[in-house]
């Protein structure tokens, strides 16, 4: 289980998120959605250890991700959106070079290489370089190293960007299968993905968290996912028109400049 608690983080006066406070447990899929800039990336990038926050803690059962870090993060498994593979080595060499990383006894790595093999349909490719791979099987490959040490964690930053209809539907499809043994955390930015494969989602405008609900409590108010994604998040599509709006205004004084120097 993760517990996020009043998680704030600035940049000199730019408060990126503030105060934001969600529980997250075994056998739900968390849809984490936002408008560019709301919070999301930060979020995650704390929740991983990946950055400090201003304040505010998570805890991965029961571990602090910064006081307790090995600890913590053996229970969390993470594929970013661009999955952080090498390209000139073979799948099998990669996910072996990920589980020394995790610190997997080397007697249970290659049982642990063979296990996430199969759980992502990556053994007939497992002797390939990398870079040989489709997009597809490289987000495969990403997904399998997040899968290594079982950990009770896994999120998944955009992770059917780039694929075709397909390779989508295959991916969504594992994604699926995860929340039997772990908790999920899937941050994209299409909706339908969200409303598929989540059962959970939590909203982020303007560093805030705005909404944390199931999907079928939302469905149940009549509303879409969409019409209640654009409710939660109206303020910030206000401010980017009403930048937009300047920015067109100065534009015309600047012409107008131009045109009176003529």
């Amino acid at each position: 289980m993760v517990e996020v608690s009043n998680l704030t983080k600035r940049y000199g006066k730019k408060t990126a998120i503030e105060n934001i406070s969600f529980t997250v447990k075994p056998g739900h899929i968390y849809g984490f959605l936002g408008p560019n800039g709301a919070g999301k990336s930060t979020t995650m990038n704390i929740m991983t250890g990946y950055l400090a926050p201003t304040s505010g803690t998570v805890t991965v059962n029961g571990y602090d991700i910064f006081k307790d870090a090995v600890k913590a993060k053996k229970e969390i498994g993470y594929l970013p959106e661009m999955p952080p593979v090498y390209m000139d080595m073979t799948v099998q060499e990669y996910l072996r070079f990920v589980a020394e990383l995790k610190g997997i006894p080397k007697k249970q790595r290659s049982d642990e290489i063979i296990d996430v093999l199969e759980r992502t349909q990556t053994a007939d490719v497992c002797d390939k370089l990398i870079r040989n791979l489709s997009k597809g099987y490289r987000q495969r490959v990403g997904l399998a190293q997040a899968l290594i040490g079982n950990p009770e964690v896994i999120i998944l930053d955009e992770p059917t960007v780039g694929l075709d209809p397909k390779q989508i539907a295959e991916v969504r499809d594992l994604i699926r299968s995860l929340k039997e043994n772990h908790a999920v955390i899937l941050s994209s930015h299409i909706l339908s993905e969200i409303s598929e494969v989540c059962d959970q989602v939590f909203i982020i405008s303007q560093g805030k968290l705005v909404l944390g609900d199931s999907l079928q409590h939302i469905e149940a108010t009549g509303e879409s996912l969409e019409e209640v994604f654009l409710s939660m998040t109206e303020d910030t599509y206000a401010k980017e028109s009403d930048i937009d709006e300047d920015a067109d205004m100065e534009d015309t004084e600047e012409e107008k400049v131009d045109d009176s120097d003529l």
